[in-house]
């Protein structure tokens, strides 16, 4: 099973009356002087400084203006302004999105080769010279370049999507040399990011009938063949011999078997130190089972294992990049139907690690089969956890589509897998993890059930996951609003999102000797 690959990006410090391309993409912010574009206007006949004049090109974030060459010694066919905001706020979040919006831009117009102009670095030639950091501003762009590659219509046959890029250009004319070096390693590192993203986001793109469980098993061996990373896939035999009932009870109602798919990565000459534990959650299809859903959007449930996706992906960067530590990835992958043999609600299911959970509402399934693969990951090494997963809409209703929710313990490491988050650009919001709410979750015949009902819906989850933790740092990350975009903008399609990928790929590269016990 072929992974795909993503479109070239070469990186040039060829002068721009020597670079040859029919797109040129410049970032342009809304208080750029018209002296630091000059050359660029005079090239446009002075197209660029009468937008500018008309209010056409104003730099408003992710605004895309296009402007003739009329420059006959230049072999660029077309300007394309991409709107980057004031210039003091444009961080690498910002220009990430810009590369996005461009390269996206381009396809729609048929454009097959394109290159941006990336401006603002410290030791770049005068004309383009500012404070950026080369290398985090050239992972940025080569993380936003790969991204605008994912195609979301890769099952029509009559309909083509926007014509794909064939080839990409970073360009820095007249950078020095110790600048193209820095550029050229983290165009690499960002170009494996933002390819892993669209791994993840393919898979959460597939419908229930072509990814079951086996298939996205399947699937992951093929993604995560790596050097150094380690695949089992454990069948329904192995997951019962483990005691897995929690995963059996989700599974039960379906004639698709179940499937844990865990990955090992240890680094060559690895120490002992901190491990740290992915576990993300991949129901391949989510009816609700017994406790049905409504018919309205339960198609969107085939992205329901969102969060395991961006495990298997995360897990295929971190070894083809090398991170510094081990690193665990546990995913359980299930369907959850409403069959003759499903788990009922009012069942008592008993978990790998002894705890019995009565189940109130047997759509509430993912915390179910995260409680399993969470103590699993433990009994791996784990040192450190964090879990992914699509949970409840109740984050949905407190922080919206864009941000995701963050849950943990103790701060610190809450705090660390923040700030990875923040590196990566996934926006992410520490939420409480309030004491008090565990009594929601009471059970009169288990040690507790599954849901604690609506009233801080998203807490109750966290809290019950937190019941299969043994004393040690965890986080958990609710993507149910971030996972799939149901409206497209200019940096992102409507479809998948590939949420996680790299704040959990970030976090394997961060300073582990700093992270809290």
């Amino acid at each position: 099973m072929a992974v795909s690959v993503s479109t070239p990006i070469e990186v040039t410090a060829a002068g721009l009356d020597s670079l040859e391309t029919p797109w040129l993409a410049i970032p342009f912010h809304e208080d750029d002087v018209t002296a630091s574009l000059a050359v660029l206007d005079e090239a446009s006949g002075g197209a660029l400084s009468r937008a500018r004049a008309s209010g056409e090109a104003r730099g408003r974030l992710y605004e895309v203006t296009v402007l003739p060459v009329v420059r006959h010694d230049w072999r660029i066919g077309r300007l394309a302004l991409v709107g980057a905001g004031p210039r003091a706020s444009c961080d690498a979040a910002v220009l990430r999105r810009v590369a996005t919006t461009a390269a996206l831009a381009a396809r729609q117009r048929r454009v097959t080769r394109a290159a941006f102009l990336l401006r603002g670095i410290r030791g770049a030639s005068a004309a383009w010279a500012g404070d950026l950091d080369a290398g985090e501003a050239a992972q940025a762009v080569a993380e936003g370049l790969t991204l605008s590659d994912f195609t979301i219509g890769s099952y029509k046959t009559g309909d083509p999507d926007p014509t794909p890029l064939e080839q990409l250009q970073l360009s820095l004319p007249g950078a020095a040399s110790a600048v193209l070096r820095a550029v050229e390693e983290r165009r690499r590192r960002g170009r494996r990011l933002g390819e892993c993203t669209n791994h993840a986001r393919a898979l959460a793109n597939e419908p229930g009938n072509s990814l079951t469980p086996r298939e996205m098993a399947a699937r992951a061996a093929a993604i995560v063949d790596q050097p150094r990373l380690r695949l089992d896939i454990f069948d329904e035999k192995r997951i019962a011999e483990l005691g897995m009932g929690l995963l059996l009870g989700v599974a039960r109602g379906s004639h698709e078997p179940p499937r844990l798919i865990v990955m090992q990565y240890a680094p060559e000459g690895a120490v002992t130190g901190p491990e740290l534990g992915l576990v993300g959650k991949g129901v391949t299809v989510d009816t609700g089972g017994i406790s049905i859903k409504p018919a309205e959007n339960m198609d969107r449930m085939k992205d329901d294992m969102a969060g395991g996706a961006a495990v298997i992906c995360a897990m295929r960067a971190i070894a083809a990049l090398g991170a510094p530590i081990r690193v665990v990835g546990v995913v359980p992958a299930t369907e959850n139907m409403p069959g003759g043999q499903a788990t009922r609600p009012g069942d008592v299911l008993r978990s790998a690690c002894g705890k019995t959970v009565e189940v109130l509402n047997t759509d509430a399934e993912g915390r179910l089969i995260l409680g399993d693969a969470l103590w699993y990951a433990q009994q791996l090494g784990a040192t450190h956890l964090v879990d992914v997963a699509t949970l409840t809409g109740a984050v949905v209703v407190a922080l919206g589509k864009l941000t995701a929710g963050l849950f943990g313990a103790p701060q610190p490491w809450v705090d660390t897998v923040r700030a990875a988050a923040d590196r990566a650009g996934d926006r992410v919001w520490p939420m409480p993890l309030v004491p008090e709410y565990r009594e929601q979750l009471k059970s009169e015949i288990a040690d507790f059930s599954n849901t604690g009902g609506r009233p801080a819906g998203s807490v109750t989850a966290a809290l019950f996951l937190q019941e299969f933790v043994e004393n040690r740092p965890w986080a958990h990350l609710d993507i149910a609003g971030t996972a799939w975009s149901e409206e497209a903008r200019p940096y992102q399609p409507k479809g998948p999102t590939g949420a996680a990928v790299r704040t959990l790929a970030e976090l394997a590269f961060g300073p582990a000797g700093e992270w809290p016990a």
